[in-house]
């Protein structure tokens, strides 16, 4: 988690995107860590899916069965979704979606037990990982003058 979070820090510093990173580890191997680029790129360029896209280019496959997630926030639905396809067994986050809600950012309110839920999905979700430092991103964020909402 603390890659996932030195990841989003930088975005603090560029205003790439929000302050959002994830990290993807299979075993003891760092697959991929990435950030939030949506200013720079796309709309798609959350963090989880760089991640998501970078792990299976180092593996070169979609299948991401085994492997552990660590975003500094709950992924939203788009996330979620990307990360039950790629077949990610648990997802590790720090903040909610109702936190960043909470800042203005323009996030679906459905949280990914209820994803799980109405999806019927087999990933696992654990929430409030290093809660303090992932929320310290965000008051970082909140505290810019010229930061980009999307």
């Amino acid at each position: 988690m603390r890659l996932a979070i030195k990841q989003a820090r930088k975005n603090i510093k560029s205003l790439d995107g929000g302050p959002f990173g994830a990290c993807i580890v299979k075993g003891n191997e760092i697959l991929s860590v990435a950030r939030n680029l949506v200013l720079v790129r796309d709309a798609t360029s959350h963090a989880e899916i760089n991640a998501i896209r970078a792990a299976s280019r180092k593996i070169k496959s979609f299948d991401l069965s085994g492997c552990i997630i660590y975003s500094t926030t709950e992924p939203c639905p788009m996330c979620f979704c990307a990360i039950h396809w790629a077949r990610i067994d648990t997802i590790v986050h720090g903040t909610t979606i109702a936190d960043v809600n909470k800042l203005g950012f323009n996030e679906l309110a459905i949280s990914n037990e209820k994803m799980k839920d109405i999806g019927k999905s087999d990933v696992r979700v654990v929430h409030g990982f290093l809660l303090d430092e992932c929320a310290s991103l965000l008051k970082e964020w909140d505290s810019l003058e010229n930061k980009v909402f999307y």
